[in-house]
């Protein structure tokens, strides 16, 4: 089963020029977001992040960026913990100041 959460909105980033292509962020993913491709990570399908920050915490050559523990994932989690469709409110709309 892949987790996907909600479309185009995880704040993770990959900045390749500083990628070493160690593969520490396969290792601590917990949803599989990245593959090495020639030599260096590369994300696979960004929608599958849940913004924990694991990938960041671990890259020895600081080559990730995410905010962890606000916006979307804390949204995902809310909605599954109250039954009610997760919603970040990234779309700028009224009611809040927006996640990503």
């Amino acid at each position: 089963m892949t987790n996907r959460y909600l479309k185009d909105v995880a704040t993770l980033k990959l900045k390749s020029d500083q990628c070493t292509g160690c593969g520490r962020c396969l290792e601590v993913c917990p949803h599989n977001v990245f593959l090495i491709e020639d030599r260096k990570s590369v994300i696979a399908d960004k929608d599958r992040c849940m913004e924990c920050g694991a990938c960041v915490k671990n890259c020895p050559f600081n080559a990730l960026e995410v905010k962890p523990g606000v916006g979307c994932a804390f949204a995902i989690i809310m909605g599954w913990l109250t039954g009610t469709e997760p919603s970040c409110d990234c779309s700028g709309g009224s009611g809040g100041g927006g996640c990503c």
